[in-house]
Protein backbone atom coordinates (compact mmCIF):
# COMPACT_ATOMS: atom_id res chain seq x y z
CA UNK A 1 0.00 0.00 0.00
CA UNK A 2 1.29 3.46 -0.93
CA UNK A 3 2.14 5.91 1.82
CA UNK A 4 1.53 8.97 -0.38
CA UNK A 5 -1.62 10.95 0.42
CA UNK A 6 -4.76 10.38 -1.57
CA UNK A 7 -5.17 13.70 -3.38
CA UNK A 8 -8.09 14.89 -5.50
CA UNK A 9 -8.19 18.00 -7.71
CA UNK A 10 -11.36 20.11 -7.56
CA UNK A 11 -11.23 22.39 -10.63
CA UNK A 12 -13.46 25.32 -11.46
CA UNK A 13 -13.64 29.06 -11.92
CA UNK A 14 -14.96 29.58 -8.37
CA UNK A 15 -16.28 33.02 -9.30
CA UNK A 16 -16.99 33.26 -6.42
CA UNK A 17 -16.67 30.26 -4.14
CA UNK A 18 -19.98 29.40 -2.44
CA UNK A 19 -21.12 27.39 0.58
CA UNK A 20 -22.06 24.66 -1.89
CA UNK A 21 -18.43 24.40 -2.99
CA UNK A 22 -17.35 24.23 0.66
CA UNK A 23 -19.83 21.43 1.29
CA UNK A 24 -18.41 19.43 -1.64
CA UNK A 25 -14.88 19.96 -0.27
CA UNK A 26 -16.00 18.69 3.15
CA UNK A 27 -17.51 15.59 1.58
CA UNK A 28 -14.37 14.94 -0.47
CA UNK A 29 -12.23 15.08 2.68
CA UNK A 30 -14.15 12.08 3.98
CA UNK A 31 -12.73 10.13 1.02
CA UNK A 32 -9.37 11.78 0.33
CA UNK A 33 -6.48 13.06 2.44
CA UNK A 34 -6.11 16.28 0.48
CA UNK A 35 -8.23 18.42 -1.85
CA UNK A 36 -6.49 20.72 -4.30
CA UNK A 37 -8.96 23.47 -5.20
CA UNK A 38 -7.66 24.43 -8.65
CA UNK A 39 -8.93 27.72 -10.02
CA UNK A 40 -8.91 27.81 -13.80
CA UNK A 41 -7.19 30.78 -15.42
CA UNK A 42 -8.30 29.73 -18.90
CA UNK A 43 -12.05 29.85 -19.21
CA UNK A 44 -14.67 30.83 -21.74
CA UNK A 45 -16.52 32.48 -18.87
CA UNK A 46 -16.05 36.17 -18.14
CA UNK A 47 -15.34 36.20 -14.40
CA UNK A 48 -16.47 38.99 -12.09
CA UNK A 49 -13.34 38.59 -9.96
CA UNK A 50 -9.85 38.30 -11.41
CA UNK A 51 -7.78 35.17 -10.82
CA UNK A 52 -5.90 36.49 -7.77
CA UNK A 53 -9.13 37.74 -6.17
CA UNK A 54 -10.78 34.34 -6.68
CA UNK A 55 -7.75 32.62 -5.16
CA UNK A 56 -7.70 34.98 -2.19
CA UNK A 57 -11.44 34.54 -1.55
CA UNK A 58 -11.13 30.75 -1.79
CA UNK A 59 -8.17 30.72 0.63
CA UNK A 60 -10.14 32.79 3.14
CA UNK A 61 -13.17 30.51 2.77
CA UNK A 62 -11.10 27.35 3.23
CA UNK A 63 -8.85 28.59 6.07
CA UNK A 64 -10.46 26.10 8.49
CA UNK A 65 -9.21 23.23 6.34
CA UNK A 66 -5.53 24.19 6.70
CA UNK A 67 -3.28 21.28 5.81
CA UNK A 68 -6.07 19.37 4.07
CA UNK A 69 -7.03 21.81 1.32
CA UNK A 70 -4.66 23.72 -0.92
CA UNK A 71 -5.83 26.50 -3.25
CA UNK A 72 -3.95 26.84 -6.53
CA UNK A 73 -4.45 28.25 -10.01
CA UNK A 74 -3.75 26.55 -13.29
CA UNK A 75 -3.63 27.14 -17.04
CA UNK A 76 -4.01 24.68 -19.85
CA UNK A 77 -5.48 21.20 -19.88
CA UNK A 78 -6.91 19.97 -16.60
CA UNK A 79 -5.51 16.48 -17.23
CA UNK A 80 -1.97 17.87 -17.43
CA UNK A 81 -2.52 19.79 -14.20
CA UNK A 82 -3.89 16.72 -12.39
CA UNK A 83 -0.78 14.77 -13.43
CA UNK A 84 1.46 17.63 -12.20
CA UNK A 85 -0.27 17.38 -8.79
CA UNK A 86 0.51 13.64 -8.67
CA UNK A 87 -3.19 12.88 -8.42
CA UNK A 88 -5.37 10.43 -10.26
CA UNK A 89 -8.76 11.92 -9.43
CA UNK A 90 -10.88 14.91 -10.42
CA UNK A 91 -13.70 16.11 -8.19
CA UNK A 92 -16.85 17.57 -9.70
CA UNK A 93 -19.95 18.74 -7.88
CA UNK A 94 -23.38 17.90 -9.25
CA UNK A 95 -26.27 20.08 -8.15
CA UNK A 96 -29.01 18.78 -10.39
CA UNK A 97 -29.69 16.41 -13.25
CA UNK A 98 -29.12 19.33 -15.62
CA UNK A 99 -25.42 19.41 -14.60
CA UNK A 100 -24.95 15.73 -15.33
CA UNK A 101 -24.90 15.74 -19.14
CA UNK A 102 -22.14 18.36 -19.42
CA UNK A 103 -20.11 16.86 -16.56
CA UNK A 104 -20.49 13.36 -18.01
CA UNK A 105 -19.16 14.54 -21.40
CA UNK A 106 -16.20 16.23 -19.71
CA UNK A 107 -15.44 13.14 -17.64
CA UNK A 108 -15.49 10.94 -20.75
CA UNK A 109 -13.20 13.33 -22.65
CA UNK A 110 -10.80 13.49 -19.72
CA UNK A 111 -10.77 9.68 -19.60
CA UNK A 112 -9.99 9.64 -23.33
CA UNK A 113 -7.08 12.05 -22.75
CA UNK A 114 -5.79 10.07 -19.76
CA UNK A 115 -7.26 6.72 -18.75
CA UNK A 116 -5.37 6.79 -15.44
CA UNK A 117 -7.47 9.63 -14.04
CA UNK A 118 -10.94 9.09 -12.61
CA UNK A 119 -13.68 11.67 -12.14
CA UNK A 120 -15.59 11.55 -8.87
CA UNK A 121 -19.00 13.23 -8.68
CA UNK A 122 -20.29 14.44 -5.33
CA UNK A 123 -23.57 16.15 -4.59
CA UNK A 124 -23.82 18.94 -2.03
CA UNK A 125 -26.42 18.93 0.74
CA UNK A 126 -29.90 19.47 -0.61
CA UNK A 127 -29.90 22.96 0.92
CA UNK A 128 -27.20 23.92 -1.61
CA UNK A 129 -28.45 22.18 -4.76
CA UNK A 130 -29.96 25.36 -6.17
CA UNK A 131 -26.82 27.46 -5.60
CA UNK A 132 -24.59 28.59 -8.41
CA UNK A 133 -22.04 31.36 -8.58
CA UNK A 134 -24.08 32.96 -11.36
CA UNK A 135 -27.22 33.14 -9.22
CA UNK A 136 -25.23 34.46 -6.25
CA UNK A 137 -23.72 37.24 -8.38
CA UNK A 138 -27.15 38.23 -9.68
CA UNK A 139 -28.67 38.40 -6.18
CA UNK A 140 -25.73 40.49 -4.98
CA UNK A 141 -25.89 42.78 -8.02
CA UNK A 142 -29.54 43.50 -7.27
CA UNK A 143 -28.80 44.27 -3.61
CA UNK A 144 -30.06 41.01 -2.13
CA UNK A 145 -28.69 39.27 0.96
CA UNK A 146 -26.25 36.50 0.02
CA UNK A 147 -24.94 35.84 3.55
CA UNK A 148 -26.59 32.40 3.75
CA UNK A 149 -24.98 31.28 0.48
CA UNK A 150 -21.36 32.41 0.63
CA UNK A 151 -18.56 32.77 3.19
CA UNK A 152 -18.25 36.21 4.86
CA UNK A 153 -15.22 37.29 2.79
CA UNK A 154 -17.12 36.59 -0.41
CA UNK A 155 -20.17 38.48 0.82
CA UNK A 156 -18.00 41.51 1.58
CA UNK A 157 -16.24 41.30 -1.80
CA UNK A 158 -19.58 41.11 -3.64
CA UNK A 159 -20.92 44.13 -1.74
CA UNK A 160 -17.78 46.08 -2.54
CA UNK A 161 -17.90 45.07 -6.21
CA UNK A 162 -21.55 45.96 -6.76
CA UNK A 163 -22.40 48.62 -4.22
CA UNK A 164 -19.31 50.72 -3.72
CA UNK A 165 -20.34 54.31 -3.14
CA UNK A 166 -19.05 56.33 -6.07
CA UNK A 167 -18.10 60.01 -5.44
Amino acid sequence: MSSSPRRIVYPGTFDPITNGHLDVVERALQLFDEVVLAIAADSTKKPLFDLEQRKSLAEAALANFKGKVRVTTFRGLLIDYVHSEKSNAILRGLRAVSDFEFEFQMALMNRKLSDTIETIFLMPRDTYTYLSSTIIKEIARLGGDVSAFVPPAVEAALKKKFHEVKP
